[in-house]
Formats: C-alpha cells, sequence, structure tokens
C-alpha cells in the first residue's frame, strides 16, 4: 500500500513539475529556476498529502464494508445454530415419542396374547358344553345328527320361501307402482310437448239451393238429370218437401263429397243437363284426386313421415274426408303420429319409426270399405303390400289390442290412440246418445240389491251409488264396488274410463226425553 501511495505521488509531482516547466517556458515567466523547483515541490507534498488521506479513507470504508460482511455471516451463523438447536430438540421429543409408542405396542401385544389365549380357553369349553348340550337333545328328542339337521334345513326352506315370495311380492308392487307412474309420466309429457290446437270437423251431406224451383230442374224432365248426376257420381239424391235444402247420400265419404262439390257447381253454372253433369262430375273427379294427394302430402310431412308410396299419399288423403265420433281421422292420424314419436323418444327407441306407425295405424279405414275385413286387418295388408317394414304393418294390426304385440311400437301406438281419441273435445256425441249412455249407467247401477240412488256425474266417467247401511256392510260395499265395475266393462261401451264410488253412511239417532 505504501508503494503505490509513493508511486502514486512521484507521478502527480512529474506532472507537475512538467506542467509548470512548460508554463514558465511559454508564458516567458522571470522567476529563477529555484523558486519554481520549490514551488513545484510545495505543490506535489501538497498533492501526495491528498492522495494519503484519499488512500486512507478508502481503506477506512473497506474496512467497514468487511466489518459488516463478516458481522452479517456471524449473524447467520448463530441463526442456522439456534435453528438446528430447534431441529435437534424436535428430533429428540419424537424419538422419545416412538420409544413411549414402542412400549405401549409391546404391552398391547402382551395384553392380546393374553386375551387370545383366554378365549381360545373359552371356546374349548363352550364347544364342550355344546357338545354335551347337543347330546342330551339327541337323547331327548330320539334324533340323530343327520335328521336333526335335516329337520333344521327344511324348516329354513320353508322361511326362506315364505320371506322370498314376501320380499317378491314387495318388489313387483313396487315396481309397478314405478312403472306405472312412469308410463303416467312418458304419456303425460308426450301429451304436454305436443299441444295440438284440434277442431271437430264433420262432413256435411246437404246442399243448400237458391230457391225450390232448382230442385225440378235438378230432376229433370222425367227424371233424367237426377238419374244421369247418380249415375256419374255413384249416389243417391234425395229431393224432397225440406225448402231450400238437397241431400246427397252415399257410404263412400269421397264420392259423397265429390257429388257434392259438383252439385255445387252444377246450381252456380245453371246448366243442367246429362251432357254438362258429365263434364262437371269428371273435373270435380279430377280435382278431388289432386286435393286428396296434396292432403296426404301435406299431413306426411307434418308429421314428419318422408319417402311413403303414392298410393298411401292417396289413401292418407282420403281419410281427410273421414270421421269418427266427429273426430277427422287425418288429424287424428297427425296426433298420433307426434305422440308415438314423443314416446319413442323418451324410451331411447327410434323416434321416426314410431312416428310413421303413429301416422299409418288408421290406413285401412280409407279401404275398409272395399275390402273385406276390419280397418286393422285391411291396414296391415295395404301397409305389407306397398313394402312397409314389420313394425308399421304390425302396429296398424294390433293397435286396438286385438293381437299380442310383438313390437314395443303397437303398444305405444294403442296408447297414443287412446290419448287422442279419448282426450276432452276430441269426439262428441249427440245429446241423445249422451243422456242414454247417463241413463244406462245409472240404471245398471241402480239394478244391484241394496243400492237405493245412483248418480252418473263428470260427464259419465263416473258413477256414484249410495246403498243402504242396514242392507250392505263395509265388506259388502266393497264387493258391490267390484262388482259394478265389471258389469260397466261387460255392458256398456264408453270412452276412456269409468270411476264407480260406493257411499255407505251409518247414521245413528237418539232423542233425549
Amino acid at each position: 500500500m505504501e508503494y503505490l501511495l509513493v508511486g502514486v505521488v512521484a507521478l502527480v509531482a512529474g506532472a507537475a513539475v512538467g506542467y509548470f516547466a512548460e508554463r514558465l517556458i511559454r508564458g516567458g515567466a522571470y522567476k529563477t529556476r529555484d523558486e519554481i523547483v520549490q514551488q513545484a515541490q510545495r505543490e506535489a507534498d501538497n498533492i501526495a498529502k491528498s492522495a494519503e488521506l484519499a488512500a486512507k479513507e478508502e481503506g477506512f470504508r473497506r474496512r467497514e464494508a468487511i466489518d459488516k460482511e463478516l458481522n452479517a455471516a456471524k449473524d447467520e451463523l448463530r441463526n442456522q445454530e439456534r435453528a438446528l438447536d430447534k431441529r435437534e430438540s424436535g428430533i429428540k421429543e419424537q424419538h422419545d415419542d416412538i420409544a413411549r409408542k414402542e412400549r405401549m405396542l409391546e404391552a398391547t401385544h402382551q395384553k392380546l396374547a393374553e386375551r387370545n389365549k383366554s378365549i381360545d380357553a373359552k371356546e374349548k369349553e363352550l364347544d364342550r358344553v355344546m357338545k354335551q348340550a347337543q347330546e342330551q337333545l339327541y337323547k331327548i328328542s330320539g334324533l340323530d345328527a343327520k335328521a336333526a339337521t335335516d329337520m333344521l334345513l327344511t324348516q329354513l326352506e320353508r322361511e326362506l320361501k315364505n320371506e322370498t315370495g314376501a320380499l317378491i311380492l314387495k318388489q313387483e308392487a313396487e315396481l309397478k307402482q314405478q312403472s306405472e307412474r312412469m308410463a303416467r309420466e312418458i304419456i303425460g309429457m308426450s301429451i304436454q310437448r305436443y299441444a295440438s290446437a284440434h277442431t271437430s270437423e264433420s262432413t256435411v251431406s246437404t246442399i243448400d239451393i237458391p230457391s225450390d224451383e232448382m230442385k225440378g230442374r235438378i230432376i229433370g224432365r222425367e227424371g233424367r238429370n237426377i238419374r244421369a248426376f247418380e249415375k256419374a257420381t255413384g249416389v243417391d239424391v234425395i229431393v224432397d218437401d225440406t225448402p231450400g235444402v238437397v241431400v246427397v247420400s252415399a257410404f263412400d265419404s269421397v264420392r259423397r263429397e265429390t257429388a257434392k262439390q259438383a252439385l255445387v257447381k252444377l246450381i252456380q253454372d245453371g246448366r243442367i243437363h246429362p251432357t254438362r253433369i258429365d263434364e262437371i262430375v269428371l273435373e270435380t273427379q279430377k280435382e278431388m284426386e289432386a286435393f286428396i294427394r296434396r292432403q296426404g302430402s301435406e299431413a306426411a310431412q307434418e308429421a314428419g313421415v318422408p319417402n311413403l308410396h303414392e298410393k298411401l299419399l292417396d289413401l292418407m288423403g282420403r281419410l281427410h274426408f273421414r270421421t269418427s265420433y266427429s273426430q277427422n281421422v287425418l288429424r287424428h292420424s297427425i296426433e298420433v303420429s307426434h305422440l308415438t314419436g314423443l314416446m319413442a323418444e323418451q324410451l331411447g327407441l327410434n323416434g321416426n319409426l314410431g312416428r310413421r306407425c303413429g301416422f299409418l295405424h288408421d290406413i285401412g279405414k280409407a279401404a275398409d270399405h272395399e275390402m273385406e275385413g276390419g280397418h286393422p286387418a285391411v291396414g296391415a295388408e295395404l301397409l305389407k303390400r306397398y313394402g312397409e317394414k314389420g313394425e308399421v304393418v304390425h302396429a296398424a294390426l294390433g293397435h286396438h289390442d286385438d293381437i299380442r304385440p310383438e313390437y314395443i311400437y303397437t303398444v305405444l301406438v294403442a296408447a297414443a290412440d287412446a290419448c287422442s281419441a279419448s282426450r276432452p273435445g276430441a269426439r262428441r256425441e249427440t245429446l241423445e246418445k249422451y243422456v242414454r249412455r247417463l241413463e244406462e249407467l245409472e240404471s245398471l247401477a241402480c239394478g244391484f240389491p241394496g243400492v237405493e240412488q245412483a248418480f252418473a256425474v263428470q260427464a259419465g266417467r263416473e258413477v256414484r251409488v249410495i246403498v243402504n247401511p242396514q242392507d250392505v256392510s263395509d265388506r259388502e260395499a266393497a264387493r258391490l264396488c267390484r262388482d259394478l265395475a265389471a258389469a260397466i266393462e261387460q255392458s256398456l261401451t264408453y270412452p276412456g274410463e269409468v270411476k264407480v264410488t260406493v257411499l255407505r253412511e251409518t247414521r245413528v239417532v237418539e232423542y233425549a226425553k
């Protein structure tokens, strides 16, 4: 350090001497050489002292920094020493805890060994006592071990059978309730999702005429016009004394509608003669065929049933003119198609196939007057003829539960058909038939012994029976309710279901005197 200071001082002094010498030469100073040298020496000493002071200050600063580092290192070492001491004490505590647990475990093992010995001794004693008891039982009962075992097993088997039977009945009842609940949920959800704005349509076979003079023109000279019209259309025209009305009668609803439209055109045209009749009827028949095809195609598109044979579309279009209890059969088929598809999708089945089965289930009604058999058999024959799948054919054949269902779609179509037909507003009866049905229901209930009064309520969907409490007991009332329900099922025809309620009132009367 001292050599370094001396070198720095010498370097600074030389630089100072050179600097002043140059100034002396350049400035033309008049000082003597000695003065210059002395002055330079003084300045060099001052510079050396300043450098020495600076070097000492730098040394002090470095020493302070080193002292701080040493103090920090000492503090770190003391912290680590304290942590090690704490860890060592924790390890020592753990070691003591482990040693204590080992001692406890050894004591537990010793107790368990002693208990095992005691249990073994007790088991031996128990075996000896049970053996003696069995020998005494054998002596008392007179049975050997095999016979006693067989008797116990037989009794146990009988008890298990009884318990198993009761359990099976319980599970069957629960499963039945659950399945009924799920079925109601599925059907209810399907009906709710398919909200059909459905009006009841009926085919009208009466035609209004402007005046009674038109009746003579319709009949013609010696009846030639009416005969030509009936021959061309295949219907019966009834012209009676009813003012302003002509009646068209025919078994075929399409033929009757064709005749109705043709007669309306003739009345509007005014030219009624055999030649004109043939022209108008032929024109109306062509229009009717196009209308029927359009109705079938639109219905199939609305129901979501594609790729139907043209003949099947024509047959479905004919159902537009067919009604069942005033319910339009084509609208009914579309509704059954939607309900069947929704229920099939909720059950994880093919919704498209379900809609197809529901849409075509009543197709036999379009041709049941042309082919022998009921509409289920006729529809199945038509569907088989035009290449429909077995599920579709079977749904048409068995949707009235006439045969044992082989496909689940047949059951779904039957359920959807019942929902569509029996829902409120779908079908209607004449007032006369409605009143007669209620009267038959009440008279049937009154025919049972002990019945005092019977009332048909809820539009014939419920019958409430009041019995004489002196003639009919509680048990007899329950049997009467069941017998009456069976009698209604066998003898009456009704939509949906009829609820039977038997009321038995017991009165106790006493007088205070």
